[in-house]
């Protein structure tokens, strides 16, 4: 069971996503999934993640998820991995910068009956903001906002 829902995650980063996936998304997910992490401006629920994956799909080409380790307990599964993209389209009212981006992510992941029920993340937004030039990197790195 554990090896399944781990597939499960990683079918889901590596080809849900990328691809923009709503009908495969709504898949592996409970339609009530209770996502704890949602990004600004999303609303909760199965609605606010397929409307997240929209967002990222609009900005990103290039989309993949490098997978560092998977991780099985019973019913949850955990995730360790990073976003990997190219900037070229509006994301979240940013204009394109055609920069790549690297966006570290943890996802915690409980499922019931198969399917995701619960959502928790752990991302590293303010390094894809710096990445992004929304905010400058820390000083005396070199780079926006540094010495």
């Amino acid at each position: 069971m554990a090896e399944d829902l781990r597939a499960v995650a990683r079918r889901t980063l590596e080809e849900i996503i990328p691809n923009g996936d709503a009908a495969g998304l709504r898949a592996v997910m409970h339609p009530q999934v209770v996502n704890h992490e949602p990004p600004a401006g999303a609303p909760p629920g199965l609605d606010g993640m397929i409307q997240a994956m929209g967002w990222v799909k609009q900005g990103f080409s290039e989309r993949r998820f490098e997978i560092h380790q998977v991780i099985a307990d019973g019913d949850t599964v955990v995730v360790h991995c990073t976003f990997h993209g190219r900037h070229t389209g509006q994301f979240m009212g940013l204009a394109p910068t055609n920069q790549p981006v690297a966006h570290r992510q943890v996802h915690i992941v409980r499922f019931q009956d198969g399917k995701a029920v619960e959502h928790w993340a752990v991302r590293d937004d303010l390094g894809l903001g710096r990445q992004l030039g929304i905010f400058p990197g820390p000083p005396g790195r070199g780079g926006p906002g540094g010495a």
